[in-house]
């Protein structure tokens, strides 16, 4: 753990000799409110609207993007917006910040959206962007804005907020400091994420060699092995769940798992007042949704469309990454059991068939780690970039300032 001597090391050195000034944003900034753009006039190119929805978390969104007529711009000149300003959102998700750049350019400023134009002799604008991204920020915005269901932030009360305003050269090595923190998570990101993606290449490669055999009976390989393809209903009993639980009844925590169709591998948990099936190998079917999971495990299956197989003969897990293999979703909303079940799965001798397992539980294992690994990596990151941030921005109050 960080301790508070270390945090007010850093601080002590980074301030040493210099004073910080409290000042309102409206004494260091430009605030400028958007303009109504009528949605019944975008067009498909053009001026990009910068609206609520793109102002997301630290970042500005690329999805969904609306533009106006080029024709319209001294019409709309006074909304323009520039390179490197920050824009906040003033409704909804009060306080949420973003930085323009060259790429979002030209634009315009919405309604409900602000703009902080930074005075440059007084602050840097990616100090105030560090500075409001911060929670405490987003939390005093949301508290302090008005309204029931959508909250409003005003502008007045945006306008008059205490910031600590260092000398520019303190307020560049912070940035400096929280720039390079957020370059580094955006690259382990990438990294993961793409090493993420060539285990799943290099898992569904395998599987498919591994289930490839050929209509004579044989596999790709070098080695010849007798398969015998069979309709998937042929070669399991479905299971009725002695009890269903409803969503309503899931729980985060619990003693018995809950499975059911959706896309997660756990629904929930539950505690009690449920029959569980009982514990052994079943391959997991959606009905509507198509999801494919296996479960050596008791559990209580939840809601419905669930279909419970359990093979008659062969290794479950075999027949787990076979179905996953050869059938072939439709990815719509119905039932789809009756498709499913005339699958064709070749089924080579068990010796063969707990080989195959055995290699490609080695990929899924690695795959799932990965998967797994990534969010927490990323999490972690993220958490050095907000200690060292709050550690940076935190100034003391002088006497009589709220």
């Amino acid at each position: 753990m960080h301790t508070d001597e270390h945090r007010l090391g850093l601080m002590e050195k980074l301030l040493d000799g210099v004073e910080v000034e409290w000042k309102t944003l409206g004494e260091v900034a430009e605030i400028l409110n958007g303009f109504a753009f009528k949605s019944s006039n975008y067009s498909p190119n053009g001026i990009r609207v910068v609206r609520i929805s793109d102002v997301q978390k630290g970042k500005m969104s690329d999805k969904d993007l609306k533009f106006y007529p080029i024709e319209t711009k001294e019409e709309i000149q006074r909304y323009l917006l520039k390179a490197n300003d920050l824009v906040m959102s003033l409704t909804g998700n009060c306080g949420r910040v973003a930085m323009l750049s060259e790429s979002d350019l030209p634009a315009a400023l919405n309604q409900r959206v602000a703009c902080i134009r930074a005075k440059k002799d007084q602050v840097i604008t990616r100090y105030l962007f560090h500075f409001f991204d911060q929670i405490s920020f987003e939390n005093d915005a949301m508290s302090n804005a008005t309204g029931g269901g959508q909250k409003n932030m005003r502008t007045r009360w945006l306008a008059s907020y205490q910031i600590p305003i260092p000398p520019l050269h303190v307020q560049a090595e912070i940035v400096r400091v929280l720039d390079a923190f957020t370059a580094m998570t955006a690259e382990l990101t990438a990294e993961l994420t793409a090493e993420l993606a060539m285990r799943k290449k290099q898992y569904n490669y395998y599987r498919d060699q591994l289930l490839s055999f050929e209509e004579e009976g044989t596999t790709k390989d070098t080695k010849s092995t007798k398969v015998e393809w069979k309709r998937l209903g042929d070669l399991v009993n479905t299971v009725t769940a002695p009890s269903k639980a409803k969503k309503a009844d899931y729980c985060e925590t619990g003693k018995i798992p809950i499975i059911d169709q959706g896309a997660s591998y756990l629904a929930g948990y539950i505690n009690e007042g449920f029959e569980p099936v009982a514990s052994g190998e079943y391959v997991i079917f959606g009905d509507h949704s198509e999801h494919i999971k296996y479960v050596d495990f008791s559990f209580v299956q939840g809601a419905d469309g669930l279909k419970i197989l359990r093979p008659m003969s062969d290794v479950a897990k075999y027949i787990y990454y076979a179905l996953q293999n050869f059938y072939q979703k439709e990815l719509n909303y119905k039932r789809h059991w009756s498709k499913a079940k005339e699958t064709l799965i070749p089924i080579p001798p068990l010796e063969k068939q707990k080989e195959i397992v055995a290699i490609l539980d080695k990929f899924d294992t690695l795959v799932h780690s990965i998967s797994e690994g990534l969010p927490r990596e990323i999490e972690l990151r993220q958490k050095q970039y907000e200690y060292y941030r709050d550690l940076l921005l935190s100034f003391p109050k002088p006497e009589g300032k709220a």
